[in-house]
């Protein structure tokens, strides 16, 4: 079995010769607009189809030129940073830069703190990378020091050329809601280049484990996938569950048990515990003077991980709660999702300009529900805690003959 390397964003990665040219192609689109109008370089992509390791790669390949000695290239010398609204992937790739020639740890910011400097300063960006894109802020966030209106907004002011990932399936707050009709219309006027990724690098598993995670943000539920070597299975009891990752991760590391908002949680610096049935465990400590990503940690494994603390990170295996906000409904056949259960009531905070509010909540729920299960590369376990959910889960395992639980 192939475990997740810790560096596994680093440019020393071997790619596929689609995502080597899809390299060239970003080095080349931001040569040539460093002058006239404004680039903006858009990889778009579901969870686990390459986006970081491609954008990692590229500006790696922009800082070796602008720091190299061919006078001649239009990148020598050029000024370019790396931004990602994300504290955890922030210690990843300043890891990462440790290892390389040409990259700096300096070379990586918040957008909050980028933007801020280079305003204080009366600077710009030749070149500005901005990872997981759909975590900026789409509305000024004082307790975070943004008075601004908009991230991108200011970044592009602050860069002649932007490449970004974005994918509308892991917007997770109302403060920084994107679609895809905020981006273009943000993005009118410039020089815009799109591409789109379809192929699965994280999950080991055939179309049919993606085609169930699919049909589950849209509240469907699809026969279980077929038995093969990515291991999907659906738990009655949270403890056995948890039995199983430990045990995987005494054998291969990086298993972790993951849970939708749905337990309390306040940063006050109590531990906090989610409690099903036998299971007992505390969520994710926020220990943000920590080196390592929460996802890295071998002490993690006796914690829940949030979306929080693993959206952008691979595993090898999941286990995965699915809390009382999630529902079935045997009538409509459907999965309903109830707002009202959802513990993370700061990604509701500030629905200022927010059409459809209630709709946008569920959205943002089912979508940190696709980040939760999109982790792992070998492994995917579910325990839900709504009984009729758990039950109709357990119908489709016995239904398939899948794997004893």
């Amino acid at each position: 079995m192939n475990v997740f390397a810790p560096l596994a964003l680093s440019p020393q990665q071997d790619l596929t010769p689609a995502q080597q040219a899809l390299v060239e192609r970003i080095v080349t689109f931001c040569r040539g607009h460093l002058s006239g109008a404004r680039g903006v370089f858009v990889v778009e992509g579901d969870a686990g189809t390459g986006k970081s390791l491609v954008m990692n790669t590229a500006f790696d390949r922009i800082q070796t030129i602008a720091r190299g000695k061919d006078g001649q290239d239009a990148l020598r010398n050029t000024k370019n940073l790396f931004v990602v609204n994300h504290p955890e992937m922030i210690k990843f790739y300043r890891r990462v830069a440790e290892t390389l020639p040409c990259l700096r740890k300096a070379d990586y910011a918040r957008p909050t703190t980028f933007i801020n400097s280079f305003r204080k300063t009366g600077k710009t960006a030749d070149v500005v990378f901005v990872d997981e894109a759909h975590l900026l802020l789409t509305r000024a966030d004082r307790y975070n020091h943004f008075a601004q209106d908009n991230h991108l907004q200011e970044i592009l002011a602050l860069a002649r050329v932007v490449v970004l990932v974005f994918d509308p399936h892991q917007v997770l707050k109302f403060k920084s809601y994107w679609d895809r009709a905020a981006l273009d219309g943000l993005l009118h006027g410039c020089d815009v280049e799109h591409v789109h990724l379809t192929d699965q690098f994280r999950m080991r598993a055939k179309a049919d484990v993606t085609a169930w995670i699919h049909a589950f943000r849209e509240c469907r539920l699809l026969p279980l996938p077929a038995r093969q070597a990515f291991d999907f299975r659906i738990f009655d009891d949270a403890q056995t569950m948890y039995d199983a990752i430990r045990a995987h991760d005494r054998q291969y590391g990086l298993c972790r048990m993951l849970s939708t908002y749905d337990y309390p949680y306040t940063l006050d610096g109590a531990d906090h515990f989610i409690t099903e049935g036998r299971f007992h465990l505390r969520w994710d400590r926020s220990l943000p003077e920590e080196r390592l990503p929460w996802a890295e940690r071998p002490d993690t494994i006796d914690e829940v991980g949030s979306v929080y603390t693993v959206q952008g990170f691979d595993l090898n295996y999941a286990g995965v709660i699915l809390g009382p906000s999630i529902l079935w409904d045997d009538a409509s056949q459907r999965i309903i999702i109830d707002t009202d259960r959802y513990e993370d009531r700061s990604a509701f905070a500030g629905r200022q300009g927010i059409a459809q509010p209630e709709r946008i909540r569920r959205e943002i729920m089912l979508n940190a529900i696709n980040v939760l299960m999109t982790r792992p590369m070998h492994g995917l376990y579910l325990y839900a805690s709504n009984p009729a959910l758990r039950a109709k889960l357990a119908a489709l395992r016995d239904h398939a003959k899948g794997p004893a639980s």
